[in-house]
């Protein structure tokens, strides 16, 4: 579970820099094109702070099935003895 969130993460955080690197270039500027500079900088900084939720949600779920494994393997070793 954590792995597809680093995934979905780095793909959240990927599209953020697209859209702030958007913002920054010509192509928001031209007439015709979608949205102004201000809403490619909003989508921007909104799909880079959901993917920092997501990779902290993974970061979580990690440490917990992690630990969940450790605790797991100690009841093993004591029900050994």
């Amino acid at each position: 579970m954590g792995r597809n969130l680093y995934i979905l993460a780095s793909s959240l955080v990927l599209f953020g820099l697209i859209s702030c690197g958007i913002a920054y270039t010509n192509i928001a500027q031209q007439p015709g094109s979608p949205g102004d500079v201000s809403l490619w900088r909003t989508m921007g900084l909104g799909f880079f702070v959901v993917g920092l939720l997501v990779a902290l949600a993974g970061i979580l779920s990690s440490l917990f099935e992690q630990a969940e494994r450790r605790n797991e393997e100690a009841r093993r070793a004591k029900r050994r003895r």
